[in-house]
Protein backbone atom coordinates (compact mmCIF):
# COMPACT_ATOMS: atom_id res chain seq x y z
CA UNK A 1 0.00 0.00 0.00
CA UNK A 2 1.37 3.40 -0.96
CA UNK A 3 2.25 5.46 2.12
CA UNK A 4 1.61 9.16 2.37
CA UNK A 5 4.87 11.05 2.60
CA UNK A 6 5.08 13.43 5.49
CA UNK A 7 7.68 15.59 7.13
CA UNK A 8 7.99 15.64 10.90
CA UNK A 9 9.85 18.94 11.07
CA UNK A 10 8.77 22.04 12.93
CA UNK A 11 5.50 23.42 11.56
CA UNK A 12 4.65 26.95 12.63
CA UNK A 13 0.96 27.67 13.06
CA UNK A 14 -0.83 30.94 13.45
CA UNK A 15 -4.19 30.99 15.16
CA UNK A 16 -6.51 33.57 13.64
CA UNK A 17 -10.13 34.49 14.04
CA UNK A 18 -11.07 31.94 11.39
CA UNK A 19 -9.20 29.01 12.99
CA UNK A 20 -5.72 27.55 12.45
CA UNK A 21 -3.83 28.11 9.24
CA UNK A 22 -0.22 27.82 8.21
CA UNK A 23 1.52 31.03 7.20
CA UNK A 24 3.36 31.42 3.91
CA UNK A 25 6.58 31.93 5.89
CA UNK A 26 5.97 28.73 7.83
CA UNK A 27 5.47 26.75 4.63
CA UNK A 28 8.68 28.14 3.19
CA UNK A 29 10.60 27.33 6.39
CA UNK A 30 9.13 23.84 6.37
CA UNK A 31 10.13 23.31 2.75
CA UNK A 32 13.66 24.53 3.37
CA UNK A 33 14.08 22.27 6.39
CA UNK A 34 12.85 19.31 4.40
CA UNK A 35 15.27 20.09 1.56
CA UNK A 36 18.16 20.20 4.02
CA UNK A 37 17.18 16.86 5.51
CA UNK A 38 16.73 15.30 2.08
CA UNK A 39 20.22 16.41 1.05
CA UNK A 40 21.68 14.92 4.24
CA UNK A 41 19.74 11.70 3.67
CA UNK A 42 20.80 11.42 0.02
CA UNK A 43 24.47 11.89 0.86
CA UNK A 44 24.39 9.51 3.82
CA UNK A 45 22.55 6.86 1.81
CA UNK A 46 25.09 7.06 -1.00
CA UNK A 47 27.96 6.81 1.48
CA UNK A 48 26.32 3.83 3.18
CA UNK A 49 25.96 1.94 -0.10
CA UNK A 50 29.72 1.31 -0.02
CA UNK A 51 30.28 1.29 3.75
CA UNK A 52 27.56 -1.32 4.24
CA UNK A 53 29.61 -3.86 2.29
CA UNK A 54 32.43 -3.61 4.84
CA UNK A 55 30.39 -5.18 7.64
CA UNK A 56 29.63 -8.40 5.73
CA UNK A 57 31.85 -11.46 6.12
CA UNK A 58 31.60 -14.84 4.42
CA UNK A 59 31.41 -18.07 6.46
CA UNK A 60 34.71 -19.04 8.06
CA UNK A 61 35.68 -21.61 10.67
CA UNK A 62 33.20 -21.77 13.54
CA UNK A 63 30.95 -19.23 11.80
CA UNK A 64 29.04 -21.35 9.29
CA UNK A 65 26.86 -18.59 7.86
CA UNK A 66 27.60 -15.12 6.48
CA UNK A 67 27.92 -12.76 9.44
CA UNK A 68 28.06 -9.07 10.27
CA UNK A 69 30.92 -7.32 12.04
CA UNK A 70 31.28 -3.71 13.25
CA UNK A 71 34.19 -3.38 10.77
CA UNK A 72 37.23 -1.19 11.19
CA UNK A 73 38.56 -1.80 14.68
CA UNK A 74 36.47 -4.96 15.21
CA UNK A 75 36.35 -8.19 13.21
CA UNK A 76 34.23 -10.28 15.60
CA UNK A 77 30.54 -11.10 15.49
CA UNK A 78 28.82 -9.36 18.42
CA UNK A 79 25.31 -9.99 19.65
CA UNK A 80 23.69 -6.56 19.79
CA UNK A 81 25.87 -4.88 17.16
CA UNK A 82 24.79 -7.47 14.62
CA UNK A 83 21.17 -7.45 15.81
CA UNK A 84 20.82 -3.75 15.03
CA UNK A 85 22.79 -4.06 11.80
CA UNK A 86 20.66 -7.00 10.67
CA UNK A 87 17.50 -4.99 11.28
CA UNK A 88 19.00 -2.26 9.10
CA UNK A 89 19.64 -4.89 6.42
CA UNK A 90 15.99 -5.97 6.71
CA UNK A 91 15.03 -2.36 5.96
CA UNK A 92 17.22 -2.66 2.83
CA UNK A 93 15.29 -5.79 1.77
CA UNK A 94 18.14 -8.10 2.78
CA UNK A 95 16.55 -10.07 5.64
CA UNK A 96 18.79 -13.10 5.24
CA UNK A 97 21.48 -11.58 7.45
CA UNK A 98 19.11 -11.59 10.40
CA UNK A 99 18.34 -15.26 9.81
CA UNK A 100 22.06 -16.08 9.59
CA UNK A 101 22.64 -14.16 12.83
CA UNK A 102 19.84 -15.96 14.62
CA UNK A 103 20.88 -19.40 13.41
CA UNK A 104 24.49 -18.83 14.46
CA UNK A 105 23.45 -18.06 18.02
CA UNK A 106 20.69 -20.68 18.16
CA UNK A 107 23.08 -23.40 17.07
CA UNK A 108 25.63 -22.21 19.63
CA UNK A 109 23.34 -22.66 22.66
CA UNK A 110 24.64 -25.39 24.97
CA UNK A 111 22.65 -27.88 27.05
CA UNK A 112 22.29 -25.41 29.92
CA UNK A 113 21.01 -22.65 27.66
CA UNK A 114 24.20 -20.60 27.48
CA UNK A 115 25.62 -18.95 24.36
CA UNK A 116 28.32 -16.28 24.33
CA UNK A 117 27.67 -12.77 23.08
CA UNK A 118 30.84 -12.58 20.98
CA UNK A 119 32.02 -15.07 18.37
CA UNK A 120 35.03 -15.48 16.12
CA UNK A 121 36.17 -17.93 13.47
CA UNK A 122 37.84 -19.88 16.29
CA UNK A 123 34.66 -20.18 18.38
CA UNK A 124 32.65 -18.47 21.09
CA UNK A 125 34.35 -15.74 23.18
CA UNK A 126 33.42 -16.65 26.73
CA UNK A 127 34.79 -13.46 28.23
CA UNK A 128 32.20 -13.11 30.99
CA UNK A 129 32.23 -16.62 32.38
CA UNK A 130 28.79 -18.14 32.01
CA UNK A 131 26.96 -14.88 31.40
CA UNK A 132 24.88 -15.35 28.26
CA UNK A 133 24.49 -13.14 25.22
CA UNK A 134 22.41 -10.00 25.61
CA UNK A 135 18.63 -10.48 25.28
CA UNK A 136 17.98 -10.05 21.56
CA UNK A 137 17.75 -13.54 20.07
CA UNK A 138 13.96 -14.01 20.11
CA UNK A 139 13.51 -10.44 18.88
CA UNK A 140 15.84 -11.07 15.95
CA UNK A 141 14.06 -14.31 15.04
CA UNK A 142 10.74 -12.48 15.28
CA UNK A 143 11.77 -9.49 13.15
CA UNK A 144 13.05 -11.76 10.38
CA UNK A 145 9.97 -14.00 10.52
CA UNK A 146 7.56 -11.08 10.44
CA UNK A 147 9.31 -9.58 7.43
CA UNK A 148 9.27 -12.80 5.37
CA UNK A 149 5.90 -13.86 6.82
CA UNK A 150 7.20 -17.26 7.87
CA UNK A 151 7.70 -18.49 11.43
CA UNK A 152 7.91 -22.19 10.59
CA UNK A 153 11.69 -22.15 10.20
CA UNK A 154 11.96 -21.59 13.98
CA UNK A 155 10.27 -24.88 14.84
CA UNK A 156 13.48 -27.00 14.82
CA UNK A 157 15.14 -24.37 17.04
CA UNK A 158 12.21 -23.72 19.36
CA UNK A 159 13.42 -25.92 22.21
CA UNK A 160 16.86 -24.29 22.09
CA UNK A 161 15.31 -20.84 22.14
CA UNK A 162 13.26 -21.77 25.18
CA UNK A 163 16.40 -23.09 26.83
CA UNK A 164 18.06 -19.68 26.76
CA UNK A 165 15.04 -18.13 28.51
CA UNK A 166 15.28 -20.72 31.25
CA UNK A 167 19.01 -20.16 31.64
CA UNK A 168 18.67 -16.37 31.80
CA UNK A 169 15.93 -16.65 34.39
CA UNK A 170 18.09 -18.95 36.53
CA UNK A 171 21.25 -16.86 36.29
CA UNK A 172 20.24 -13.24 35.69
CA UNK A 173 16.87 -12.74 37.40
CA UNK A 174 16.68 -11.07 40.80
CA UNK A 175 13.79 -13.12 42.19
CA UNK A 176 13.34 -10.69 45.11
CA UNK A 177 12.07 -7.93 42.82
CA UNK A 178 11.39 -9.83 39.60
CA UNK A 179 13.99 -7.81 37.71
CA UNK A 180 16.93 -8.72 35.47
CA UNK A 181 20.48 -7.57 36.10
CA UNK A 182 23.98 -7.30 34.70
CA UNK A 183 26.78 -8.47 36.96
CA UNK A 184 29.01 -5.75 35.52
CA UNK A 185 28.44 -2.93 33.05
CA UNK A 186 30.60 -4.47 30.31
CA UNK A 187 28.07 -7.31 30.01
CA UNK A 188 25.51 -4.70 28.95
CA UNK A 189 27.61 -3.41 26.06
CA UNK A 190 27.61 0.10 27.56
CA UNK A 191 31.02 -0.76 28.93
CA UNK A 192 31.68 1.93 31.54
CA UNK A 193 28.15 3.14 32.23
CA UNK A 194 28.37 4.81 35.69
CA UNK A 195 24.77 3.81 36.42
CA UNK A 196 26.18 0.39 37.37
CA UNK A 197 29.53 -1.07 38.37
CA UNK A 198 32.12 -1.41 35.62
CA UNK A 199 35.28 -2.46 37.44
CA UNK A 200 35.61 -6.08 38.52
CA UNK A 201 36.78 -5.06 41.97
CA UNK A 202 33.46 -3.25 42.46
CA UNK A 203 31.32 -6.17 43.60
CA UNK A 204 27.99 -4.32 43.56
CA UNK A 205 25.36 -5.54 41.12
CA UNK A 206 22.27 -3.76 39.86
CA UNK A 207 18.81 -4.57 38.62
CA UNK A 208 19.03 -2.55 35.42
CA UNK A 209 16.54 -0.68 33.28
CA UNK A 210 18.20 -1.73 30.02
CA UNK A 211 18.55 -5.41 30.99
CA UNK A 212 14.89 -5.52 31.98
CA UNK A 213 13.72 -3.67 28.87
CA UNK A 214 15.65 -5.87 26.45
CA UNK A 215 14.36 -8.98 28.23
CA UNK A 216 10.83 -7.60 28.11
CA UNK A 217 11.22 -7.39 24.33
CA UNK A 218 12.47 -10.96 24.29
CA UNK A 219 9.51 -12.26 26.26
CA UNK A 220 7.01 -10.47 24.06
CA UNK A 221 8.71 -11.75 20.91
CA UNK A 222 8.79 -15.29 22.26
CA UNK A 223 5.10 -15.11 23.09
CA UNK A 224 4.29 -14.24 19.49
CA UNK A 225 6.63 -16.93 18.14
CA UNK A 226 4.98 -19.54 20.35
CA UNK A 227 1.52 -18.45 19.22
CA UNK A 228 2.52 -18.56 15.56
CA UNK A 229 3.77 -22.13 16.07
CA UNK A 230 0.52 -23.16 17.73
CA UNK A 231 1.99 -23.44 21.23
CA UNK A 232 -0.79 -21.59 23.04
CA UNK A 233 0.21 -22.48 26.59
CA UNK A 234 3.77 -21.28 26.00
CA UNK A 235 2.47 -18.10 24.39
CA UNK A 236 0.38 -17.34 27.48
CA UNK A 237 3.31 -18.13 29.78
CA UNK A 238 5.73 -15.76 28.01
CA UNK A 239 3.11 -13.03 27.80
CA UNK A 240 2.52 -13.24 31.56
CA UNK A 241 6.28 -13.15 32.17
CA UNK A 242 6.49 -10.00 30.06
CA UNK A 243 3.55 -8.34 31.80
CA UNK A 244 4.97 -9.17 35.23
CA UNK A 245 8.39 -7.81 34.28
CA UNK A 246 6.88 -4.56 33.02
CA UNK A 247 4.96 -4.17 36.27
CA UNK A 248 8.13 -4.79 38.31
CA UNK A 249 10.10 -2.25 36.28
CA UNK A 250 7.48 0.41 36.95
CA UNK A 251 7.27 -0.55 40.61
CA UNK A 252 10.96 -0.72 41.51
CA UNK A 253 12.88 1.32 38.92
CA UNK A 254 10.58 4.28 38.37
CA UNK A 255 11.18 7.31 40.57
CA UNK A 256 8.01 9.35 40.83
CA UNK A 257 9.68 12.42 42.23
CA UNK A 258 12.41 12.60 39.58
CA UNK A 259 10.23 11.17 36.79
CA UNK A 260 12.88 8.78 35.50
CA UNK A 261 14.01 5.15 35.66
CA UNK A 262 16.94 4.38 37.95
CA UNK A 263 18.80 1.11 38.45
CA UNK A 264 18.49 -0.58 41.84
CA UNK A 265 21.27 -1.93 44.05
CA UNK A 266 20.49 -5.64 44.41
CA UNK A 267 21.80 -5.78 47.99
CA UNK A 268 20.40 -2.61 49.53
CA UNK A 269 17.33 -2.25 47.32
CA UNK A 270 18.10 1.46 46.94
CA UNK A 271 17.72 3.27 43.65
CA UNK A 272 21.09 4.29 42.21
CA UNK A 273 20.34 7.84 41.11
CA UNK A 274 22.44 8.18 37.96
CA UNK A 275 20.76 9.23 34.71
CA UNK A 276 22.39 7.55 31.73
CA UNK A 277 21.57 5.99 28.39
CA UNK A 278 20.20 2.91 30.15
CA UNK A 279 17.54 4.97 31.95
CA UNK A 280 15.76 5.53 28.63
CA UNK A 281 15.77 2.02 27.15
CA UNK A 282 12.32 1.14 28.64
CA UNK A 283 10.86 3.89 26.43
CA UNK A 284 12.01 1.91 23.39
CA UNK A 285 9.42 -0.72 24.39
CA UNK A 286 6.72 1.72 25.59
CA UNK A 287 7.07 0.41 29.15
CA UNK A 288 6.31 3.79 30.72
CA UNK A 289 2.69 4.97 30.74
CA UNK A 290 2.19 7.64 28.08
CA UNK A 291 2.09 10.69 30.34
CA UNK A 292 5.05 9.55 32.44
CA UNK A 293 7.08 8.78 29.35
CA UNK A 294 6.40 12.24 27.94
CA UNK A 295 7.37 13.96 31.19
CA UNK A 296 10.55 11.89 31.43
CA UNK A 297 11.58 12.86 27.91
CA UNK A 298 10.81 16.54 28.43
CA UNK A 299 12.49 16.74 31.82
CA UNK A 300 15.62 14.75 31.09
CA UNK A 301 16.23 13.74 27.46
CA UNK A 302 15.42 17.17 26.00
CA UNK A 303 17.16 19.05 28.79
CA UNK A 304 20.40 20.71 27.53
CA UNK A 305 21.81 20.47 31.06
CA UNK A 306 21.30 16.70 31.07
CA UNK A 307 21.03 14.58 27.92
CA UNK A 308 20.58 16.95 24.95
CA UNK A 309 23.78 18.34 23.44
CA UNK A 310 24.27 20.46 20.31
CA UNK A 311 25.37 17.31 18.42
CA UNK A 312 22.84 14.72 19.54
CA UNK A 313 21.84 13.14 22.82
CA UNK A 314 24.50 12.32 25.38
CA UNK A 315 25.11 8.87 26.87
CA UNK A 316 25.28 10.28 30.41
CA UNK A 317 23.66 13.30 32.02
CA UNK A 318 25.84 16.39 31.88
CA UNK A 319 24.99 16.88 35.57
CA UNK A 320 26.58 13.56 36.54
CA UNK A 321 29.84 13.81 38.48
CA UNK A 322 31.50 11.35 36.06
CA UNK A 323 30.43 13.15 32.88
CA UNK A 324 33.29 13.39 30.37
CA UNK A 325 34.08 13.11 26.67
CA UNK A 326 37.34 11.22 26.83
CA UNK A 327 38.53 9.25 23.83
CA UNK A 328 38.42 5.73 25.26
CA UNK A 329 38.34 2.45 23.37
CA UNK A 330 40.68 0.20 25.39
CA UNK A 331 40.04 -1.38 27.88
CA UNK A 332 36.45 -0.35 27.21
CA UNK A 333 34.46 2.20 25.25
CA UNK A 334 33.27 5.45 26.81
CA UNK A 335 29.56 5.73 27.62
CA UNK A 336 30.10 8.52 30.15
CA UNK A 337 29.00 11.43 27.99
CA UNK A 338 29.86 11.09 24.28
CA UNK A 339 27.13 10.97 21.64
CA UNK A 340 26.67 7.38 20.45
CA UNK A 341 24.68 6.92 17.20
CA UNK A 342 23.19 3.64 18.49
CA UNK A 343 22.01 5.25 21.73
CA UNK A 344 20.49 8.03 19.65
CA UNK A 345 18.72 5.49 17.45
CA UNK A 346 17.27 3.91 20.61
CA UNK A 347 16.27 7.35 21.89
CA UNK A 348 14.56 8.07 18.53
CA UNK A 349 12.28 5.06 18.99
CA UNK A 350 11.22 6.34 22.39
CA UNK A 351 10.68 9.81 20.98
CA UNK A 352 8.45 8.35 18.26
CA UNK A 353 6.45 6.24 20.70
CA UNK A 354 5.70 9.23 22.91
CA UNK A 355 4.89 11.69 20.14
CA UNK A 356 8.01 13.87 19.83
CA UNK A 357 8.11 14.15 16.04
CA UNK A 358 9.90 17.50 15.86
CA UNK A 359 12.68 16.27 18.12
CA UNK A 360 13.29 13.21 15.91
CA UNK A 361 13.61 15.54 12.92
CA UNK A 362 16.18 17.57 14.84
CA UNK A 363 18.05 14.40 15.78
CA UNK A 364 18.05 13.02 12.24
CA UNK A 365 19.38 16.26 10.80
CA UNK A 366 21.93 16.91 13.53
CA UNK A 367 23.48 13.47 13.72
CA UNK A 368 23.03 12.79 10.02
CA UNK A 369 25.07 15.91 9.24
CA UNK A 370 27.73 14.88 11.76
CA UNK A 371 28.09 11.43 10.19
CA UNK A 372 28.23 12.66 6.59
CA UNK A 373 30.98 15.13 7.51
CA UNK A 374 32.89 12.36 9.29
CA UNK A 375 32.68 10.10 6.24
CA UNK A 376 33.79 12.90 3.94
CA UNK A 377 36.91 13.45 6.02
CA UNK A 378 37.85 9.89 6.98
CA UNK A 379 36.02 7.64 4.53
CA UNK A 380 34.33 5.96 7.50
CA UNK A 381 32.82 6.79 10.89
CA UNK A 382 33.60 6.67 14.61
CA UNK A 383 31.92 4.87 17.51
CA UNK A 384 31.05 8.11 19.26
CA UNK A 385 31.43 11.88 19.17
CA UNK A 386 32.28 14.64 21.63
CA UNK A 387 28.95 15.91 22.95
CA UNK A 388 30.10 19.52 23.28
CA UNK A 389 32.17 19.97 20.11
CA UNK A 390 31.03 17.19 17.75
CA UNK A 391 34.64 16.02 17.32
CA UNK A 392 34.98 12.34 16.41
CA UNK A 393 36.36 10.25 19.26
CA UNK A 394 37.00 6.51 19.32
CA UNK A 395 38.79 4.93 17.62
CA UNK A 396 41.72 7.28 17.79
CA UNK A 397 43.40 8.37 14.56
CA UNK A 398 46.38 6.11 15.27
CA UNK A 399 44.24 3.05 14.60
CA UNK A 400 45.24 2.33 11.01
CA UNK A 401 45.48 -0.75 8.82
CA UNK A 402 48.69 -2.15 7.28
CA UNK A 403 48.42 0.44 4.53
CA UNK A 404 48.18 3.31 6.99
CA UNK A 405 44.47 3.89 6.36
CA UNK A 406 42.28 4.86 9.31
CA UNK A 407 40.09 1.89 10.24
CA UNK A 408 37.15 3.71 11.82
CA UNK A 409 33.83 2.11 12.75
CA UNK A 410 30.58 1.34 10.89
CA UNK A 411 28.35 -1.15 12.74
CA UNK A 412 25.01 0.07 14.06
CA UNK A 413 25.72 3.64 12.93
CA UNK A 414 23.91 2.39 9.82
CA UNK A 415 20.63 2.77 11.75
CA UNK A 416 20.81 6.55 11.44
CA UNK A 417 19.72 6.13 7.83
CA UNK A 418 16.53 4.57 9.20
CA UNK A 419 15.88 7.57 11.44
CA UNK A 420 16.03 9.89 8.43
CA UNK A 421 13.82 7.57 6.38
CA UNK A 422 11.25 7.70 9.15
CA UNK A 423 11.29 11.48 9.35
CA UNK A 424 11.22 12.08 5.61
CA UNK A 425 9.21 9.20 4.20
CA UNK A 426 7.34 7.73 7.16
CA UNK A 427 9.38 4.54 6.73
CA UNK A 428 10.16 3.76 10.35
CA UNK A 429 12.25 0.98 11.83
CA UNK A 430 10.82 0.91 15.35
CA UNK A 431 11.45 -2.81 16.05
CA UNK A 432 7.91 -3.17 17.33
CA UNK A 433 6.50 -6.51 18.38
CA UNK A 434 2.87 -6.95 17.42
Amino acid sequence: MKRELKFAGIILLVIGSFGCKETKEAKEDNTEERKKLELIYQELSAQYDSLRLQVIREPAGYLKYPYLIPAGFYSQLWDWDAFFMANHFISQDKPEYMKYWAMTYLEGIDEEGYVAGGMTKEGQRKIFGKFAMKPFLAQGAYQYSRYVDNFEWIEPYYERLGRIFKYRKETQLDSLRGLYYWEIAMQSGADNNPAMNYFKEDTRSYDCADACAFQYGELRAMSVIAAKLGKTEDAAYYKKEADDLKASVNKWLWNEEDQVYYNVDRVTGDQYKRISYSSFVPLMYKMAPEEKGKVMIEKHLLNPEEMKSPYGFRSLSKKDCDYNNKNIIVPFSNWQGPVWPIANYIYSIGLKHYGFENEIAWLGGTLGKLLTEDIRKYGTMHENYHAETGAPLAPDQNHVDKNGKFVGFISWNLCMQNVLEGVLYDKWMLLEIE
